[in-house]
């Protein structure tokens, strides 16, 4: 017992750790026998047990507590030392709005603003005053949020923190227009805003002035939002209520800290209401991934590092300066593309085209992001339903430029198959990309897309959620994004589901991939009534990348010269590389508007 928890004794035999609560009892009946003599020892009985008892120094009251997950004694400092985590079961305390900015903010960077703000009682509510007061002598703190501008790793920002301690982060008017002040600060002076969000909902000392809060913090939000700026909402436990409904979930960005409970109404509500048990996990961080309300869980030791990459991937600036860099430089880092179109090999059929573009040996979109673009950070979910594991999208750098990486991916073996849907993307895959896309178009990103799927999923469940209204929705609006879009198909394109992804400045093809209306088998049972036709059908439905070179559907070929693997990909990874160079190169030389209508009049003359 001793030996493991105050680690001052030295005991004769092994003994059972007993019950927390036994701790300090033993050690006082220690200390009541021991000898004043500095080095004696004395014989100590403890549960009816005799152990030798060494002196000790004094044990501060504080400094052990008691895991509120695991039920564990643990050492205060330790818990510091881990970023306010159960060194033993990793769990997550609750972090004091000061000392999150410590952990976030660059030393001395951090400048407060409106620390102090009037005392506000619209009810003139009973009480509510002295509550206050107790809590701003008791922590410390004026309200419920800290707001300030800092520096993240060097970038600067625009910082706010709520503190759950203060009536449980509540929002109440001072909370709202903290936060709501903070916000217009930072359009005004082209800040990004970082919100750490913690709250048990609106403050009922304050009535429907509490409610009104909701609204104006989100229509500050949509104000910056308009100003090209990046919000990133941090969620933490708990995050409920009103500011779940309102600032938390509008974020261009939204993380999460792991196991943080997120949701509208509380679980008592809804177990009240329902008359039925929550799963467990309801409601928590991970639940919401799965549900695709949240783009990554970011642990406490990566969440500086994380805020101060999606900075710089979101600066404008910076992203117009990489652009000029490659219309100077593009040409020497890259070479001109020229009339380089590519060509293919034609001695094999389409038949055997259609067989290696099936072939589970093909590298995987992943596998060539990961080899052509550095910090690759995949964002999740689509906001409304899940997060569709056929798809995959995020942001990146290529060459020192933030892009938008979008991709339709399959499994290498059938677990990971299973995981990705065999490649077939959901409605909720498209409208991810189709949020990334959109957020691509804000902040001025060029978005590069991998296409790989015999075609959208075509399960009842899909049809639901509205399948085709999802993939509609991805034409019509990457037909208008002011950004160059490069689309290249690695394998299978099949039909509307890989089209998707393809309204594109430029699409290029592997050249053993196929893109066509639908798989060739469908092809011959609908015209021939025989889907054993396939063979047949792929001859005649011009699916090759030699063939839509041709017909004006692509715009070039990445040669291969065997057929694509793990073994090629590193020649493969460096072609596509200077292909995507030269095309941004190109197109980052034109103007927006340019680059719409080079787009528009691409699919209009076909």
């Amino acid at each position: 017992m001793l030996k493991d928890l105050i680690k001052q004794y030295r005991t004769e035999k092994t003994v059972k750790k007993p019950n927390f609560s036994r701790i300090k009892t033993g050690v006082n009946e220690a200390k009541a026998v021991m000898p004043e003599d500095e080095g004696a020892s004395a014989k100590v009985k403890i549960g009816g047990k005799s152990y030798t008892a060494l002196p000790v120094p004094e044990v501060p009251d504080d400094c052990y507590r008691k895991c509120n997950f695991c039920g564990k004694a643990i050492l205060n400092m330790d818990v510091r030392k881990n970023l306010y985590r159960c060194p033993k079961c990793g769990g997550y305390f609750r972090v004091h709005a000061y000392r999150r900015v410590e952990m976030i903010a660059d030393e001395g960077s951090f400048e407060e603003i409106n620390k102090t703000m009037p005392f506000v009682n619209p009810l003139s509510f009973p009480g509510y005053e002295n509550k206050v007061q107790v809590m701003k002598e008791k922590y410390g703190l004026d309200e419920a949020v800290v707001t300030g501008r800092c520096r993240i790793q060097g970038e600067k920002a625009m910082l706010c923190v709520c503190d759950s301690r203060f009536i449980m982060s509540s929002m109440g008017h001072n909370v709202g227009e903290k936060i709501t002040e903070a916000t217009e600060l930072a359009t005004k002076e082209g800040l990004p805003l970082i919100i750490y969000c913690c709250s048990g909902g609106a403050r009922m000392q304050e009535g429907i002035v509490s409610l009104m809060q909701m609204a104006k913090t989100s229509a500050a939000l949509k104000r910056h939002h308009d100003a090209g700026l990046l919000y990133v909402s941090v969620l933490t436990n708990p995050t409920t209520g009103g500011v779940t409904a309102s600032f938390a979930m509008l974020g261009d960005v939204i993380l999460a800290e792991p196991k943080a409970l997120i949701g509208f109404a509380g679980p008592r509500v809804i177990e009240q209401t329902i008359r039925q048990k929550l799963p467990e996990g309801f409601q928590r961080s991970e639940f919401l991934l799965e549900h695709g309300f949240v783009d990554e869980i970011v642990g406490r030791e990566d969440q500086k590092e994380v805020l101060a990459r999606l900075i710089r991937a979101h600066d404008r600036g910076r992203i117009s300066e990489a652009a000029k860099r490659f219309v100077k430089e593009g040409t020497a880092l890259f070479g001109n593309a020229g009339d380089n179109k590519g060509a293919a090999d034609e001695s094999g059929s389409a038949w055997d085209r259609v067989q290696i573009s099936r072939s589970a040996e093909r590298p995987k979109a992943l596998d060539y992001i990961e080899r052509i673009f550095d910090q690759f950070m995949e964002l999740h979910g689509d906001r409304a339903y899940g997060d569709d594991g056929a798809i995959v999208g995020g942001i990146a750098e290529f060459c020192g430029m933030p892009v938008t990486v979008i991709a339709e991916q399959k499994g290498r073996n059938m677990k990971e198959n299973l995981k990705r849907n065999f490649g077939m993307p959901s409605p909720e895959g498209y409208r991810k990309a189709l949020r990334l896309m959109k957020q691509a178009d804000d902040f001025g990103r060029p978005i590069i897309c991998f296409v790989d799927t015999p075609g959208a999923y075509p399960g009842m469940e899909s049809e639901e959620r509205g399948q085709g209204e999802a993939i509609a929705r991805c034409l019509y609006e990457l037909s208008g994004v002011k950004v160059p879009v490069l689309s290249i198909v690695i394998s299978e394109g099949g039909s509307g589901g890989a089209l998707a992804l393809a309204v594109a400045n430029e699409v290029l093809m592997l050249e053993n991939a196929v893109y066509s209306i639908l798989s060739p088998e469908g092809f011959a049972s609908i015209l021939y009534k025989d889907a054993k036709k396939a063979k047949e059908a792929s001859e005649v439905m011009k699916i090759t990348a030699a063939e839509l070179l041709s017909l004006g559907v692509i715009e070039g070929i990445i040669p291969e010269e065997t057929p694509a693997s793990m073994d090629t990909i590193d020649g493969l990874s460096a072609e596509l590389r200077q292909r995507i160079g030269q095309f941004l190169a190109r197109e980052e030389a034109m103007e927006p508007s340019e680059v719409l209508e080079e787009r528009y009049s691409k699919f209009r003359n076909l």
